[in-house]
């Protein structure tokens, strides 16, 4: 899991609401932010009513594609989890739990350093992320294009002050 993320700027446009940013005037797109915002949360419900019929709560699902995504060649440990989804290490320590009873899950110590505990999925939990997966990737291209246009109108009013 990588440690930093990069946080993305705040968008620009002329016409709106200027701000101050490092002693800068900016103008605010207030309207693209809304329909940004929208689309993310559009696309968020889409995901929790996806995990649901799938019989997960939006939380495993989030849980299974972590500890797929974010591991690479490595396992993800509880705490990658905890930062991976904005959660405290107690309340993925519970998630892991729940996880493991319903198969989805295994946990073991770290070999290397034995007060860690990493988390693997299980064909169960691979079955249940792949298809998961594919409905999501179909979903993202359908909004792909609106989001892009979104990002693009961003970026045409960063290059315009």
């Amino acid at each position: 899991m990588a440690k930093s993320r990069r946080r993305a700027k705040a968008p620009a446009r002329s016409g709106g609401t200027k701000t101050r940013r490092n002693g800068k005037a900016r103008a605010v797109d207030y309207q693209a932010l809304a329909r940004f915002r929208y689309q993310l949360r559009v696309f968020l419900a889409f995901s929790a009513t996806a995990a649901m019929r799938q019989g997960l709560t939006p939380q495993q699902h989030q849980a299974l594609l972590a500890i797929k995504g974010f591991a690479g060649s490595e396992l993800t440990s509880v705490g990658d989890l905890a930062q991976a989804l904005l959660i405290r290490h107690h309340t993925a320590v519970e998630l892991a739990t729940r996880m493991k009873r319903l198969g989805l899950i295994k946990r073991s110590v770290d070999a290397r350093d034995g007060r860690r505990v990493l988390l693997q999925l299980t064909a169960r939990g691979e079955r249940r992320l792949q298809a998961l997966s594919a409905i999501h990737l179909e979903e993202l291209s359908a909004i792909g294009p609106t989001l892009v246009g979104i990002l693009r109108q961003f970026r045409s009013a960063q290059r315009q002050r």
